[in-house]
């Protein structure tokens, strides 16, 4: 190693053979940025930690309503399917709050979405 490549910065950028002017990289650079603005006026999509975020609050508030419906179902009938139902419908939300936490936001909308539709639907029909 000579004395000229110990003068450089370690943190100076190597430039790339084909890169072209500084002013023709702005200019990709920019195109990039105004085609990426375009592109997300039109189709919004929510990245992937607002997708987590979203999953938990939803999970949360299923979870409380299913405590709500628990509560008001005991106190109108008490009943063990009641507690089962709703039981396994509670953990299901807690389910899907991990799932989400961990990454797995589809297959956490689908289980809850599934879910909550199916302890919905047994509640209607096996309990009376």
């Amino acid at each position: 190693m000579s004395t000229s490549d110990q003068d450089q910065s370690v943190d100076t950028p190597i430039p790339a053979p084909d890169a072209g002017t500084a002013a023709e990289v702005e200019a990709e650079v920019e195109a990039e940025v105004e085609t990426e603005a375009e592109g997300g006026a039109e189709g919004r999509r929510l990245t992937p930690r607002q997708a987590r975020r979203l999953r938990i609050a939803l999970s949360s508030v299923g979870m409380v309503a299913m405590a709500v419906v628990l509560g008001l179902r005991i106190a109108s009938r008490s009943s063990v399917l009641v507690v089962g139902v709703y039981g396994l419908a509670l953990i299901l939300c807690g389910i899907v709050i991990e799932l989400s936490r961990n990454g797995r936001t589809r297959l956490g909308s689908w289980l809850l979405a599934v879910g909550l539709v199916a302890a919905i639907g047994s509640d209607w029909l096996l309990i009376p």
